[in-house]
């Protein structure tokens, strides 16, 4: 194997960014809805977005830069995360334009809000999991922020359960890749976790 080494200081700009972007995928999207103190509701997709802690249950997720997103949040310290379902992927990816401040997504894009149970800011009705969250806590890194939230309420559309459980075969998420690549399910393997230690045997 002959390896290209490099350091961010080799690449110009966003360069490094851009490698770092092509090689941890996939990356699951936080479809992002909220509401500015003023009650303007914005819509806005997030690939660098998991799961931050399971007890209590926190997501979190990175603005890069200031948007509408991370300052409706640092108002009203409330967000809900849409899944992302391949479906609507075009409205996803429309969403992501840099619509004015105050321009609802929802309205621009032409997506049904629905009200949300716990929190102010409305889910995607189509989308078929919400994740209602109250902000936890923010952390500034370089030109980003991330944005920790815990979730005070999920509502999964019972289209997507199987005895109680979501499954992904219905879910269909999309994900994010490099450049301007995006990943869809593909193939899906069940394998249990091993209940010792040591190497695999075959």
């Amino acid at each position: 194997m002959t390896r290209t080494e490099l350091t961010p200081d080799d690449l110009p700009g966003r360069a490094f960014y851009r490698l770092l972007a092509s090689v941890v995928v996939p990356r699951p999207i936080a479809w992002v809805s909220t509401v500015s103190a003023a009650g303007a509701d914005n819509l806005a997709p997030h690939s660098f977005f998991t799961v931050a802690c399971a007890d209590p249950a926190i997501v979190q997720f990175t603005s890069t830069g200031r948007k509408d997103t991370l300052r409706n949040v640092e108002e009203t310290r409330e967000f809900t995360v849409n899944f992302a379902p391949e479906r609507l992927q075009a409205e996803i990816n429309a969403t992501s334009a840099p619509f004015p401040p105050g321009v609802s997504e929802f309205d621009a894009v032409g997506l049904e809000r629905e009200p949300g149970t716990a929190v102010k800011a409305p889910r995607v009705a189509a989308s078929p999991v919400a994740l209602e969250c109250r902000l936890h806590s923010t952390v500034l890194l370089g030109d980003s922020t991330v944005v920790f939230g815990r979730v005070v309420h999920a509502a999964v559309d019972e289209a997507v359960l199987v005895d109680g459980h979501p499954e992904v075969s219905l879910l269909r998420p999309i994900s994010r890749l490099g450049r301007n690549e995006w990943g869809a399910l593909g193939e899906v393997t069940a394998v249990d976790r091993p209940r010792t230690g040591g190497p695999p045997r075959g």
